[in-house]
């Protein structure tokens, strides 16, 4: 029996050597818990970058990844740490990109005209679309003065002596006096300029009722002016005033 027992213990010995191999492969992760686990990877390492956007106050990029990691990867933690700020972080977002569409549809601009120096603040219409625009002018000008009028193509506007054209700055409605130049240029020009501006000044859009020479067309020209930037329509002599 002692020559027995060194083969029996040799032999247990390997038995409990297999069994811990085969724990020890048990305990391996399954390709599951590996997909798993690189996707968690990922969300922690997108879940950095979109802290470090908000650290540098990249709006545009932060809530572009925020979207990214609430929908690639909707029930991790790093969603849930995400969506308690990206509602705020994307509205945000939001009202800067549409003041800077705004502020964008005013074109601004000093050049000398006419013996003097004129200084004007543009907006086309936003509707009707189409090729056919019809400019809004704010002008200075440093003999003619301080002139609001709009301007449009050839053959122009139906006004004959004063007209009044039907205006609503947002939802309040202000019959505006107009005239024609004597000149035939395309354009109305306004008759109480300081009035008009001032309601420009208080609005975000302005929709003014036209009839086009063109055969007599009733067009409603819409200006989105919520973007007007006075310190932009600069003050030269006669006409500086603001």
């Amino acid at each position: 029996m002692n020559r027995a027992f060194p083969r029996y213990a040799v032999m247990a010995f390997c038995a409990a050597w297999m069994l811990a191999g085969c724990s020890q492969q048990g305990s391996a992760p399954t390709a599951g818990q590996q997909q798993a686990q690189a996707q968690a990877n990922d969300a922690a390492r997108n879940l950095d970058t979109y802290r470090q956007l908000l650290r540098i106050g990249n709006d545009e990029m932060a809530v572009s990844m925020g979207k990214d990691i609430v929908k690639r990867f909707p029930d991790s933690d790093a969603a849930k740490e995400v969506q308690k700020t990206l509602p705020a972080i994307e509205q945000r977002y939001t009202e800067a990109s549409e003041k800077r569409r705004l502020a964008g549809l005013w074109l601004y601009q000093v050049a000398p005209m006419a013996g003097g120096t004129q200084s004007t603040a543009t907006i086309e219409n936003s509707q009707p679309t189409g090729s056919e625009r019809v400019r809004l002018v704010l002008r200075r000008h440093t003999s003619w003065g301080q002139s609001v009028f709009l301007y449009g193509s050839k053959p122009g506007f139906v006004c004959r002596g004063n007209c009044t054209i039907t205006t609503r700055f947002d939802d309040k409605s202000v019959p505006v006096k107009a005239f024609a130049p004597s000149t035939g240029e395309p354009a109305l020009m306004i008759r109480d300029d300081n009035a008009f501006i001032a309601q420009l000044r208080k609005a975000k859009k302005i929709s003014m009722d036209v009839t086009l020479v063109d055969g007599e067309k009733k067009q409603t020209l819409v200006y989105e002016v919520g973007g007007f930037d006075p310190t932009k329509w600069v003050a030269v002599g006669k006409g500086g005033r603001k």
